[in-house]
């Protein structure tokens, strides 16, 4: 199967060429949270979802510096990162019951980053048998919700995680 029907990618294909500038940057600067799908934002970090999600609550946390390595960022935003990775795995396993968690950063075009200039943690939950045959033979992801929904469950646990 070379096509699975995923209406929410409408809107960024036909939007025309992408702006310029970074995207993390440009996320954080934003206002509008739903939009943008920011989850939570912390001092020195914020927390936002994948817009091409390896799997259903699939997010980033990214600092607000635009800083291409670890080395590169502040010590309060690498402490604060980690930090927002705990909140993240706690709001994961709430909301979507997983097996495990993955967690990982690319740095370098080379390591497989697709935003090189600006670091970001993936926090992805797994499941057992979530590497099926759509992802490894047929090159398709499947996910069961659409990114506003995951949005607004994970940010009503991101709230009541931090109230």
């Amino acid at each position: 199967m070379d096509r699975l029907w995923s209406p929410w990618r409408y809107q960024y294909v036909s939007s025309g060429p992408a702006p310029a500038g970074c995207v993390f940057c440009r996320k954080a600067e934003a206002g509008n949270e739903e939009e943008n799908l920011v989850l939570h934002r912390g001092a020195h970090c914020y927390v936002l979802l994948n817009l091409y999600p390896y799997t259903n609550g699939h997010l980033m946390i990214a600092p607000y510096a635009h800083v291409d390595s670890l080395a590169g960022a502040s010590a309060e935003a690498a402490a604060e990162m980690m930090e927002l990775a705990r909140l993240a795995e706690t709001a994961l396993r709430q909301v979507y019951r997983p097996g495990g968690i993955n967690l990982g950063m690319n740095l370098g075009e080379c390591a497989g980053a697709g935003v090189a200039g600006h670091i970001h943690l993936h926090v992805l939950p797994r499941w057992f048998g979530d590497a099926n045959f759509m992802s490894v033979v047929g090159e398709t992801r499947v996910l069961i919700e659409e990114l506003p929904v995951t949005w607004r469950r994970l940010r009503e646990a991101f709230a009541t995680l931090t109230s």
